[in-house]
């Protein structure tokens, strides 16, 4: 594709196209999301009064690039970028619990600290990539669908919208599967609906950023992709 003013199509005719940009927001989406679940999940901060993972500061970030890459390529193409991601987060799981069980070496005095950081609890982890993987393919399906519904105006609706849908169903999710019997109900619940709102207002807050991104991307790739005729199954990964 020609730089320029990008031209409208359905996502069904570019199924053959090659981007300039995508293979490097993929590899975003995939760092930000590992990175938010092993480095953020380790720690629990306090600011302005309020407590929370630290990794929430970032892992809405995911869903900013998971906005841009349904914006700008469609749905089939964030799909492969979300089981690239859903494998991405299994392998750093995996690999975490395989690096912590493995025996010390003698004299080496760092086994508590990498058990503190790394040795997560597998029902969290599990939890995590459940919810991640549902909540991004509602995330993806409804932007899309949105942006038929405005013919691709009013950007800010569709990334919102997808994010409140999007999130809340990773909440819904995740929360009550890794802490359900460990905190009250009214715990739960209200870390729930916090944690909600936190993400949905931090992607309304970068909702500037996402504008900026996206009009670079669609002049870049000289495409706007509508997901008029896309088959929406999320269990498949070709375009």
């Amino acid at each position: 594709m020609a730089d320029g003013e990008p031209v409208r199509m359905n996502a069904p005719e570019i199924a053959r196209e090659r981007f300039r940009y995508y293979d490097f927001v993929m590899a975003a989406f995939c760092v930000v999301l590992v990175l938010s679940n092993v480095v953020g999940a380790a720690k629990v901060a306090t600011l302005g009064g309020m407590t929370f993972g630290a990794g929430i500061l970032f892992f809405p970030i995911s869903y900013v690039i998971g906005d841009v890459l349904t914006e700008v390529y469609g749905y089939a193409r964030a799909r492969r970028v979300i089981w690239a991601g859903f494998g991405a987060s299994v392998f750093a799981a995996v690999m975490c619990w395989v690096i912590v069980v493995m025996p010390p070496a003698p004299g080496w005095s760092g086994q508590d600290v990498y058990e503190a950081a790394f040795g997560q609890v597998w029902r969290i982890v599990g939890a995590s990539v459940i919810a991640f993987w549902a909540g991004e393919f509602v995330n993806s399906y409804v932007l899309a669908r949105m942006k038929i519904w405005t013919g691709g105006r009013l950007l800010w609706t569709r990334t919102i919208g997808s994010t409140i849908f999007g999130q809340g169903i990773d909440s819904l999710i995740f929360y009550p599967l890794a802490f359900w019997g460990v905190w009250t109900p009214g715990q739960v619940l209200t870390v729930m609906v916090t944690n909600w709102w936190l993400k949905v207002f931090w992607e309304a807050a970068l909702t500037p950023l996402t504008y900026v991104v996206v009009g670079f991307l669609k002049r870049r790739e000289g495409i706007d992709v509508f997901d008029a005729g896309t088959d929406f199954t999320p269990f498949r990964t070709r375009v």
